[in-house]
């Protein structure tokens, strides 16, 4: 175990560990007996909790990551990533090893995310002292739908601490998202996988707690519902050519938790989360970056398209 508690102002949960990156000619990729990979394939710590945790950081929000990491060289991978960036991380012993995917990424950026199920157990926990001693300090926990997430959230919700998840591709049936849904005061998901999104956005903020659903939609920019009214967010000008859309999402919520926590309105919060998405589009896969504050708050105060 490693990291400490002193002083986070937010709390992520889960969504530790190593993603393999392949570049590849086209998706979807055509059988062939073999391709040639040119440009490199690598190996790099970073899902959706250490994205999330990084433009937190990268947005000086003193932030604490929490979850289940194996003792290997893909644990080595994601410890150094939290030590690099000033990330407190507290890693509890997971047998079953580090949580692994595989990233086909094509030249336009788009992504076909293969992942390595097998690092997880359906009992997996978070020790309850150990949740509440993390969450009692913080002014938010982020959670993410990995395992053991799920079984954490009645704990958090007794903290009185506010909540934020992201369904990602949720197609607003699936009964696993529901509990995260419904428990959390913000909820993040992408349109990609829904065909009416704002009757699903409606139907969290019905049935859950959620005060702001947000909806990325790439670059149709995204969908906004906050008391009660549906905003379309226009999508930001990327700060250079896009190479990878791995993590956008993530940038997304954690440039819109950022607002949030500084008092601005949704659809401010909305503002910097399409920005911080589309500077993620902007980074090479094989890289782990965040938009800092400065850059954030300069193009936040240019005009919008």
């Amino acid at each position: 175990m490693s990291g400490h508690a002193d002083a986070a102002e937010v709390l992520v949960l889960g969504g530790v560990g190593v993603d393999t990156i392949i570049p590849v000619p086209e998706l979807p990729l055509p059988y062939a007996d073999s391709y040639m990979i040119d440009s490199g394939i690598r190996t790099r710590a970073g899902q959706t909790g250490d994205f999330v945790a990084l433009g937190l950081a990268a947005l000086g929000l003193r932030t604490h990551h929490l979850d289940l990491l194996g003792d290997d060289p893909e644990g080595d991978l994601v410890r150094a990533l939290h030590h690099e960036h000033g990330i407190a991380l507290t890693a509890l012993p997971q047998p079953a090893g580090t949580k692994r995917a595989v990233n086909l990424v094509g030249p336009d950026g788009r992504r076909l995310s293969l992942y390595d199920t097998s690092r997880a157990h359906p009992d997996d926990r978070f020790p309850e002292a150990t949740l509440r001693a993390l969450a009692a300090g913080c002014r938010h926990v982020h959670v993410t739908i990995t395992q053991p997430c799920a079984h954490a959230l009645p704990v958090l919700r007794e903290t009185g601490v506010p909540l934020s998840t992201d369904l990602h591709d949720w197609d607003g049936e699936n009964p696993y998202h529901e509990p995260f849904a419904h428990a959390a005061d913000v909820v993040f998901l992408s349109a990609a996988a829904l065909a009416d999104p704002e009757r699903t956005m409606r139907r969290i903020a019905e049935r859950g707690r959620a005060e702001t659903v947000v909806a990325t939609a790439g670059a149709e920019g995204a969908y906004l519902l906050a008391d009660g009214e549906l905003t379309r967010i226009p999508a930001a000008d990327p700060p250079a050519p896009v190479v990878d859309s791995n993590g956008a999402g993530d940038a997304f919520a954690a440039a819109f938790l950022y607002g949030r926590l500084s008092g601005e309105p949704p659809e401010r919060c909305a503002r910097y989360g399409a920005i911080a998405g589309a500077y993620a589009c902007t980074v090479p896969a094989a890289r782990a970056d965040a938009i800092g504050r400065d850059a954030l708050l300069r193009q936040a105060a240019e005009p919008s398209r």
